[in-house]
């Protein structure tokens, strides 16, 4: 049983950075992938990033690639979420979460993550 706990949203300008945690309070194993997925007002939540547990392969929308990374510490049961010049439409509610099935080439699917956090606010001024 994963329960996963969003932390670091906040307010910056645009052009600034913002770094997120998500961390798990059980095991996440070495098959999983974990991944950001963001749900901004009136929209429906879109894939922002992933990375194997493991290998610590990674995976990232086109509109983040070049501008948030994705990383996780093994021994500290946590994952990341850095993001560089952020924009106004990266304004969101950001959220974690693990897929067991560990498959990187299904980690855009929301549907293929089993646990979820509660999500944290981001928003960015323009």
């Amino acid at each position: 049983q994963v329960q996963l706990v969003e932390a670091g949203g906040g307010l910056v300008q645009a052009g600034g950075s913002l770094g997120l945690s998500c961390t798990a309070s059980g095991r996440i194993f070495n098959s999983y992938s974990m991944g950001w997925f963001r749900q901004a007002p009136g929209k429906e939540r879109e894939f922002v990033a992933a990375v194997t547990w493991l290998g610590g392969r990674t995976y990232y929308a086109d509109s983040v690639k070049g501008r948030f990374t994705i990383s996780r510490d093994n021994a500290k049961n946590t994952l990341y979420l850095q993001m560089d010049s952020l924009k106004p439409e990266d304004t969101a509610v950001y959220y974690c979460a693990a897929d067991q099935s560990g498959r990187l080439s299904s980690a855009w699917n929301q549907y293929s993550y089993s646990y979820w956090g509660q999500g944290t606010q981001v928003t960015v001024a323009s």
